[in-house]
């Protein structure tokens, strides 16, 4: 996205991270990983149609009628919420697309610093604190865990 965008990136979150000092109401924000794969390198989830059960999760978020379940690295849909009626997809699938593998996250976060470093001191500090918070909680997790 860096060539798209029209003014430095550090600018730009920071224009995003002032939305929180102007309004109550701030846009939810979403991100799904569709394109996750199990051991044997297929994708676990379906996809084309089924992703609305997913999109639904979504609205029922908004809505507060669906719950989820906080993990270091934001909101995860409650297994429950998901409606898998009529789909041929087991429990342990859905458990692997819910799970968040810790050391994996760690190797992410650590790529992440990488690049959120390349925009010096016109990064937000708060992108840094939430850096580090994420970082703290993953650390935290795969020690007690392991």
């Amino acid at each position: 996205m860096k060539p798209f965008c029209g003014y430095n990136f550090a600018d730009y979150w920071a224009h995003w991270l002032s939305f929180a000092e102007k309004s109550e109401h701030l846009p939810k924000i979403f991100h799904v990983n569709w394109f996750r794969k199990n051991a044997q390198g297929k994708f676990i989830w379906p996809g084309f149609g089924e992703n609305l059960r997913v999109l639904n999760w979504i609205i029922g978020r908004c809505s507060g009628d669906a719950h989820a379940v906080q993990t270091p690295v934001g909101y995860l849909p409650s297994a429950d919420d998901i409606d898998l009626s009529g789909l041929d997809f087991s429990r342990a699938d859905l458990t692997s697309l819910l799970s968040v593998d810790n050391h994996s996250w760690l190797e992410e976060m650590s790529e992440i610093h990488g690049y959120l470093a390349e925009y010096g001191d016109r990064l937000p500090a708060g992108l840094w604190e939430e850096h580090a918070k994420i970082v703290k909680m993953l650390r935290q997790k795969a020690s007690t865990a392991a």
